[in-house]
């Protein structure tokens, strides 16, 4: 069974773009010890949310692990992980902080809990409840 996570960027440093020109990315420089345990108990085929932080505060990609049980090459004490990710698709329309704050089957997410949380575990249900928002927002032409 696959897991699923969101992983936080900032657009301005590493955004959905520079992912998909890359083909893939290097997810490193994670120095939360929660978040370095989500890195760490990633595997290849997972699937993970693209978050852009600080500007846009939304969700808007899904990305795929390709490498797992990485040592983060920025990390010259060997103590913290990363990953490798793939696109595998753009969202419809993207989903917003605001609209997952207000969705409340969604107020036990990591992202809405530990909102400082750079990788975030998802419930299969609530990976379910996130994209049936992009799609609904899609089919309003939002």
């Amino acid at each position: 069974m696959a897991n699923y996570w969101l992983m936080k960027s900032e657009p301005f440093k590493y955004g959905w773009d520079d992912l998909i020109a890359e083909g893939e990315g290097m997810w490193d420089g994670v120095r939360n010890h929660r978040a370095k345990n989500n890195l760490a108990a990633m595997e290849v085929g997972d699937e993970a949310f693209f978050y852009h932080s600080r500007e846009g505060l939304e969700i808007v990609g899904i990305c795929e692990i390709s490498v797992a049980g990485i040592t983060d090459p920025t990390d010259e004490t060997g103590k913290w992980a990363a990953v490798k990710v793939k696109p595998k698709r753009k969202l419809a329309a993207p989903v917003t902080l605001k609209e997952i704050k207000a969705e409340p089957r969604l107020s036990d997410c990591e992202l809405v809990r530990l909102s400082r949380l750079s990788v975030a575990s998802l419930t299969p249900e609530e990976w379910e409840i996130i994209c049936a928002m992009a799609e609904a927002k899609e089919k309003q032409g939002e």
